[in-house]
């Protein structure tokens, strides 16, 4: 599983993983509104999933929303360590948000096959935004053995 939505007793088992891989990165969401704008739904439907985009519809501020994800799918890629090549399809990577509002992660496809491949058991995640920016932090765990 890859979600970060473990109930509170999994959460604390977190010290008994290992951080295998760290991705970060910085998106200037001006900047990808104005390529959402120019290539409109073919865009969004290539890089986010249904979901992610009726989230982002759901709230005021839609580009900051598809910004911070779009930077915690490029994390993601980052800790895998492969960046967007190959089978990779940028829906292989979901990210939504729990009942808390944390941001959770799904992978399926070429993304989840790497993961696996890795080792990786979870991945967790943090998203913040700055007036221009959207950072994303993803940090890949396995279990101690």
């Amino acid at each position: 599983m890859y979600a970060s939505n473990r109930p509170m007793s999994d959460i604390h088992r977190a010290r008994q993983m290992k951080i295998v891989a760290h991705g970060i990165d910085l998106v200037d969401f001006p900047r990808l509104e104005e390529v959402i704008v120019r290539h409109g739904d073919r865009f969004l439907n290539r890089v986010f999933t249904k979901r992610e985009q009726a989230a982002a519809d759901a709230v005021k501020n839609r580009f900051e929303k598809l910004a911070g994800r779009f930077a915690a799918k490029e994390a993601v890629l980052k800790l895998i360590g492969t960046g967007w090549r190959g089978k990779i399809a940028w829906t292989d990577i979901e990210v939504i948000n729990n009942e808390l509002g944390q941001p959770i992660v799904h992978i399926t496809g070429e993304v989840k096959r790497i993961a696996d491949q890795a080792g990786i058991e979870q991945i967790t995640l943090s998203i913040s935004h700055t007036a221009n920016f959207a950072m994303a932090s993803a940090i890949a765990l396995r279990d101690v053995r």
